[in-house]
């Protein structure tokens, strides 16, 4: 049986289980944060899609109860701040999972999102029993970059055109952690100023890589 989603907090900051209810609030962040948000959503290749707010949450609630995600509201003051997701949770030999999340423009700099990915990459460690923890980026989303840099995630290498973003395929850093870096929690360590310097250092020739265009080859 899957255990419920915990509700999870440190200060001002905290994560909580999302709802169906939640729909007309996040609808209402998402469309009044579109110039903040636009240039790094997921998009659709095969189609423009829909906005289906309430399918979305159910969709990720039906993930959560095959325990294969873990669908968070991230809030401030008990605000509603942004969205927090566990995906592709695997377990036995392989025993990882990927983080992705945004936070609404007007939170930005409060330290929502570092905090938010400690708290839950502590949880996957200390109650799931995951091994590793990974997130990707885009090369220009500089708010994110900070976020692993903060948090210590290792730079572990770029993926051509990984995910379409924005109305295309776009490049990712992929950035992770594994239990044996940690001694202590993530929290307690990036709180205690204890990150290594080095971890998201990213190769110059990645950098160049990622900003130049990739050669396409002609069909035959």
């Amino acid at each position: 049986m899957v255990a419920p989603l915990p509700t999870l907090e440190h200060g001002r900051i905290g994560l909580r289980p999302i709802k169906v209810r939640d729909s007309k609030v996040l609808e209402r962040e998402l469309l009044g944060n579109r110039t903040w948000l636009r240039a790094w959503e997921a998009t659709n290749p095969y189609g423009a899609g829909s906005f289906d707010v309430r399918g979305s949450i159910r969709s990720l609630l039906a993930q959560s109860r095959q325990g294969t995600g873990l669908p968070f509201v991230l809030e401030y003051d008990g605000e509603f701040a942004g969205q927090l997701n566990v995906s592709g949770i695997t377990y036995g030999s392989v025993s990882s999972a990927t983080l992705g999340y945004w936070v609404s423009e007007r939170f930005a700099g409060r330290d929502v999102t570092p905090t938010g990915v400690a708290l839950v990459t502590d949880y996957c460690f200390e109650r799931l029993g995951l091994h590793r923890m990974e997130i990707c980026i885009r090369p220009s989303n500089a708010p994110s970059l900070r976020v692993v840099e903060k948090l210590g995630f290792r730079y572990e290498g770029m993926r051509r055109r990984y995910i379409h973003i924005n109305g295309e395929w776009a490049d990712h850093f992929c950035f992770a952690l594994v239990r044996e870096e940690l001694n202590e929690s993530l929290l307690t360590r990036w709180l205690g100023r204890r990150v290594p310097p080095d971890a998201c250092v990213i190769p110059e020739a990645d950098r160049l890589a990622a900003s130049a265009p990739l050669r396409i080859y002609p069909t035959r």
